[in-house]
């Protein structure tokens, strides 16, 4: 960060030996990361509280699953799926999969967008403040090969001068706050995604979304966590960093590590939606949660979609929710199998006549 950088005290952990594998580990105490959530971040001329949003997400951060989060509360903002920037002026919000809202929602909810032509993303924007959404985010770290081959996501991270067109562009457009989410870039190198930082900056982006990964990588490599901290001290402007935020110590290990403003958190928040209230609130739940949390979904993607979009939007969710197990593999199969929310309904009644054995930390060969 140029200036003003948070001032993070010294690690609140306890050492404890693993009898198992003779590996030490750092047994966190709760508060300390609520207390460093719960904190207020100036994002333009608004404020937030606490200092984690969930991360935009194509095909998983659609109003069920938001509707989902809300009701655990803990969060600072919801970030919607990725929506096209071209179909987005014209979209219906009533049949729309991922451009659809509750009302109630719109002060905390920022619309990601996603395109490659500065005009077009301006429209974008308008009509996303028009509508009344907290702020805008434009996609510059998506590297899904479909999306980069329109020379959207992170394909514009080739070009600098494109994106800061964007940006300038689509701030001379709106007044609602203006994030960036992007990624290290497509070569492993740290000063490429500070000096993109900074460009993002000087082009009038409020707050950025930091995933310290390249391009080519996709998840196949961990994130480096360190990258987040030279975005942070390049620039004055909030950076939430965002990649392995499984457990609460990961999350205060962020902000040691990288003095990071606040927290991003994606695959995890699917899998648990309760987590932003764990560690924003020390919400304790029992184990009957993971029975209780699928059931609720399964209602919410009924009530906003057909049976035929609430299957398909179920079923991608379940690998995440499956990761929690440690059989979840097994979990998943039978699941998958369904046929319709019905069935789907019965098969998790099923599942949950004998609670499935609970991982601490996801299994991330689920995570897709």
């Amino acid at each position: 960060m140029r200036s003003g950088a948070l001032t993070l005290c010294s690690a609140p952990y306890t050492v404890f030996g693993d009898r198992m594998t003779g590996r030490f580990q750092r047994k966190m105490n709760p508060q300390k990361l609520s207390g460093f959530l719960n904190r207020t971040i100036q994002i333009k001329t608004r404020t937030i509280s606490p200092a984690i949003v969930l991360a935009p997400m194509a095909g998983l951060g659609h109003i069920a699953t938001r509707h989902l989060i809300s009701k655990y509360g803990g969060f600072g903002l919801l970030f919607t799926g990725m929506c096209s920037a071209n179909a987005l002026p014209h979209e219906n919000r009533d049949v729309s999969l991922v451009f659809r809202w509750r009302n109630e929602e719109l002060p905390h909810l920022v619309c990601q967008i996603f395109g490659s032509e500065p005009d077009v993303m301006a429209r974008a924007a308008q009509r996303i403040e028009k509508e009344g959404f907290f702020g805008v985010d434009l996609n510059f770290g998506c590297s899904v090969a479909a999306i980069c081959k329109k020379g959207a996501g992170a394909a514009l991270l080739k070009d600098p001068l494109r994106c800061s067109q964007i940006v300038s562009t689509v701030r001379q457009a709106v007044d609602i706050p203006l994030f960036v989410k992007f990624r290290t870039g497509w070569e492993d190198n740290r000063q490429y995604a500070a000096d993109m930082a900074r460009r993002f900056e000087d082009a009038g982006a409020d707050a950025l979304t930091f995933h310290p990964r390249v391009a080519p990588d996709r998840r196949s490599r961990s994130p480096k966590w360190e990258v987040i901290k030279d975005v942070q001290d390049a620039v004055d402007i909030p950076v939430f960093g965002n990649g392995n935020l499984f457990e609460a110590q990961d999350g205060l290990r962020m902000f040691e590590q990288t003095k990071c403003n606040g927290l991003s958190v994606g695959r995890m928040a699917i899998a648990r939606p309760w987590l932003f209230a764990q560690w924003s609130n020390q919400f304790q739940p029992d184990d009957s949660i993971f029975y209780s949390a699928p059931k609720s979904y399964l209602e919410l993607l009924s009530e906003y979609y057909n049976d035929f979009f609430s299957l398909k939007f179920f079923k991608k969710y379940l690998p995440y929710y499956c990761a929690n197990f440690k059989f979840g593999h097994e979990i998943l199969k039978k699941m998958s199998a369904s046929k319709s929310m019905e069935e789907a309904g019965d098969k998790l009644n099923a599942v949950f006549e004998n609670l499935p054995q609970v991982s601490s930390r996801p299994n991330l060969h689920l995570f897709l």
